[in-house]
Order: structure tokens, then C-alpha cells, then sequence
């Protein structure tokens, strides 16, 4: 888990100080390139190279984490919203709403994430909100089946039905009592879908589905490289350093996925 939490935030302080070194001249305008020679190897001008419209790698690269993090923050905290009332209301109230929310949550489940992302996408166009929005989408089952569930193996505990019998209403119950007893799981759930989302986004991206393409986006730039891959030139640079940061970050959210998972089961790690 600690190997997890350092890339993470490393990752983090990149999206936050990518704006203040900018500003300090410390690393080039990621849209600026009509200054660069296009396709420059690393160098000590260019620590990652350039690209084949001038831009430069690095910049882009720090910049891109900004971009992948309030995407995927806002992704994953919109399914939060949707599917955790949901999956309370549906496992506490019962009957035909639970059947119904049930099957259509079940229907969009079965759906790939990316395609059923994709599809989404085309609908709500480009965008940092849309591309939130088509990740989202693909998410919101996940929490809605988890708190669900939890929902109705909790409502029978005693002291469920010792609120309801002291006249305690169905909102009183769920936001005092269910609650705090079905939300353990979610910091868990929402670590391993930012992870995922960084793959969804950045295949957004290299579809041109994401983001525009004036913004720095790590599948964008996957996109515009694989031209220069495709003429036979060792231009490596243009790919290694956007893939590698989609990498590092999708392990790094992994491994504290991971971490808080055997956390939340200690008997189930001390086993392991």
C-alpha cells in the first residue's frame, strides 16, 4: 500500500503544481508549439522530447495528470451520488422499486465499461463534464450492487427494527442508522474505479472522444504518436512517456485500492 500512496501522490502534487510551474517558466505551455522543432529526441531543453506538432513531451506529460485527475474525480464522484441513494433506497424499501432499479442497474452492468463509455460519449460530444459523465455511467451500477446489498443484509439487525418500532421514519433510518453501517466499502470501490477510469479515459482519448484536443490528455497524445511510429522512425519518446504515466498511475491507484481492501478485512489478511 505505501508504494501505492507515494504514486499517488506524486501524481497528485503533479496536477497541482503543473499550473505554478508553468507560470514560473519552469516547463513550457503544453499547447504552445510553434517555438519547437518538431520530433526533438530528450534533451536538456526538452527533457522528454517533442512531439510531431512541436509540443512539448513533458509538459504535456505533468499537464496530463491534471486533466486525468479531475476527470476521473468527477467521473467516479457522480456514480458515488447516484448509486449510493439508489442502492439505500432499493435495499431498504424492497418490493417492485427494487426489482426494477435491480434489472436495470443488471442490464448496464453486463454492458463492456468501455463500449458502453464510448457510446456515451458520441451522445454527449467532448468535454471534461462529458467525458466525466460517459465514465460515469458504467460506474454507477457497481455502487448502486455493493450498497444494495449491504443495505438489505443490514436493515434486519436489531436495532434497525428498534428505530422503526419508536416510529423513526424511512429517511430518519437510512441516513442515521444504514448509513454509517453500509458506507465501509466505498473508499475501497472508489480507489479501483478511478484506476479504471484512467484506462477508460485514456481510451476516450485515443479515440478523440475524451477531451479537445487543444487540452493535454495522455490517450490523446498515444493517438498523435503512433503517425510517427507508423513511418518507420525510432521516435519512441512520444509514446513511452505519456504510456508510462498512464501506467504508473493506474498501479499506483491499484495498489491502494489493494491496501485498503486488506485493511478493511484484517482476518482475511492475516490469513493471507
Amino acid at each position: 500500500m505505501r508504494v501505492g500512496v507515494i504514486i499517488t501522490i506524486v501524481f497528485a502534487l503533479m496536477a497541482l503544481l503543473a499550473p505554478l510551474l508553468q507560470a514560473w517558466g519552469l516547463i513550457q505551455d503544453p499547447t504552445e508549439f510553434l517555438d519547437n522543432p518538431i520530433h526533438q529526441p530528450p534533451s536538456w531543453q526538452h527533457w522528454f522530447g517533442t512531439d510531431r506538432q512541436g509540443h512539448d513531451v513533458f509538459a504535456r506529460t505533468i499537464s496530463g495528470a491534471g486533466i486525468a485527475w479531475q476527470i476521473v474525480l468527477a467521473s467516479t464522484s457522480i456514480s458515488l451520488l447516484i448509486g449510493v441513494p439508489l442502492g439505500m433506497i432499493s435495499g431498504y424499501r424492497g418490493g417492485w422499486l427494487d426489482r426494477l432499479l435491480v434489472f436495470c442497474t443488471d442490464t448496464i452492468y453486463t454492458l463492456p465499461g468501455l463500449l458502453l463509455s464510448i457510446v456515451v460519449a458520441f451522445v454527449v460530444g467532448t468535454g471534461v463534464w462529458n467525458a466525466a459523465i460517459a465514465l460515469s455511467i458504467a460506474y454507477i451500477p457497481q455502487y448502486f450492487r455493493i450498497i444494495r446489498n449491504q443495505t438489505v443484509s443490514v436493515k434486519t439487525e436489531l436495532y434497525i427494527e428498534a428505530a422503526q418500532a419508536l416510529g423513526a421514519d424511512s429517511q430518519t433510518v437510512i441516513t442515521r442508522y444504514l448509513w454509517q453501517n453500509v458506507v465501509q466499502s466505498i473508499p475501497v470501490l472508489f480507489t479501483l474505479n478511478a484506476a479504471d477510469a484512467i484506462l477508460t479515459l485514456a481510451g476516450l482519448g485515443f479515440l478523440g472522444l475524451g477531451v479537445p484536443e487543444s487540452v493535454s490528455e495522455w490517450g490523446h497524445d498515444l493517438k498523435q504518436a503512433l503517425d510517427a511510429l507508423s513511418t518507420g522512425e525510432n521516435i519512441w519518446w512520444t509514446t513511452l512517456f505519456p504510456g508510462l504515466a498512464i501506467a504508473l498511475m493506474v498501479v499506483g491507484l491499484s495498489l491502494l485500492g489493494e491496501g485498503l481492501t486488506d485493511q478493511s478485512n484484517p482476518d482475511k489478511s492475516k490469513i493471507n
